[in-house]
């Protein structure tokens, strides 16, 4: 399978990119890998993206962006990169079915996947009690009480979403101050449902088929207590998905893919669009900008190749015509 314009990641940054490749006629292959839609598909409501003004769900603002991209031919395929090979162009990435996927230019928007805990119990009762998506977990939860843990628009927006379901939710966080956004801080601080447990963290999840607790500990004190809860929903940040391209492309010391700041990477013909680059800011928005500029750097890329290709096949017929001649 060859394609000209290869995007790895299906969320907003690669699905924008899919759209203006395919408009571009360069009919863009979409490798959609573990999560369709990319992380904002699992955000219950998303009230920050231009257009949509009662907001849009995560799942539907994902899966309308696809639909547009389909629509001027972009193709999709369900399957994960293990490996690819960048020392030269074609670009030849093999997927977890063994087959081979060449691409003259790659777009890679592979995202972002929620930073973990770390602590006892938290991968023993993973999808037992222990959920990274609220919107795909919450109604497991219902008439249950669930502990969140973080301070920032995604703890609150999840969280949010959970109180429709759960009769009490505790929020957990290592700060006395929240970094969420003030509209999100004010409906968490007059929802009833809501507590919050300041300058504290997680330190071990409880229990033994199902989570049945957690252990608090006080940042300033060092003291320790246990809380009784049914679930827990970890919202620390992201961990950047880099890994397939590590010692291929250049990585910052946190493991983003480092551009130029035109979504060029460090190998011609490589571009690097979303949450895989951007540490920062991290929206909706900012993801979908990156995917256009890379796809309009892969677009004017392809141009100034087959220009210069076809410029050195007329300087190669020159050379050759008057050599014919002289016979």
């Amino acid at each position: 399978m060859h394609s000209k314009v290869v995007i790895i990641g299906s969320g907003p940054a690669g699905l924008t990119a899919a759209l203006y490749a395919a408009r571009a006629n360069l009919e863009p292959l979409v490798v959609r890998g573990l999560q369709p839609g990319g992380l904002i598909a699992t955000t219950s409501e998303v009230e920050n993206y231009p257009g949509f003004v009662e907001g849009i769900g995560g799942y539907d603002l994902a899966d309308n962006m696809e639909k547009q991209a389909a629509r001027f031919g972009t193709q999709f395929k369900d399957a994960l990169i293990e490996s690819i090979d960048v020392a030269e162009r074609p670009f030849k990435l093999t997927t977890d079915g063994g087959e081979t996927i060449t691409a003259d230019t790659l777009i890679v928007s592979t995202g972002a996947s929620p930073r973990k805990l770390g602590v006892p119990g938290e991968e023993q009762l993973a999808n037992r009690g222990v959920s990274y998506c609220a919107t795909c977990d919450g109604f497991f939860f219902r008439n249950k009480r669930v502990v969140v843990v973080g301070g920032g628009n995604s703890a609150l927006d999840e969280g949010l979403f959970l109180t429709r379901y759960v009769s009490e939710l505790v929020i957990v966080h290592r700060r006395d101050t929240l970094r969420a956004d003030p509209v999100l801080q004010e409906r968490a601080f007059s929802n009833p449902k809501v507590r919050f447990v300041w300058d504290s963290t997680v330190s071990a999840v409880l229990g033994d088929q199902s989570v049945a607790g957690v252990r608090i500990q006080n940042l300033k004190t060092g003291e320790e207590s246990d809380l009784a809860t049914d679930g827990v929903f970890p919202y620390i940040g992201h961990i950047p998905n880099t890994w397939l391209f590590q010692g291929k492309l250049n990585l910052d010391e946190s493991g983003f893919i480092v551009t130029d700041g035109r979504t060029r990477t460090n190998i011609p013909g490589i571009f690097a669009a979303g949450d895989v680059v951007d540490h920062v800011y991290r929206q909706a928005i900012t993801a979908a900008g990156d995917g256009c500029k890379a796809a309009m750097e892969a677009t004017w890329f392809l141009a100034e190749q087959e220009h210069a290709a076809l410029k050195s096949q007329k300087a190669a017929e020159e050379v050759v015509s008057p050599a014919l001649g002289q016979w």
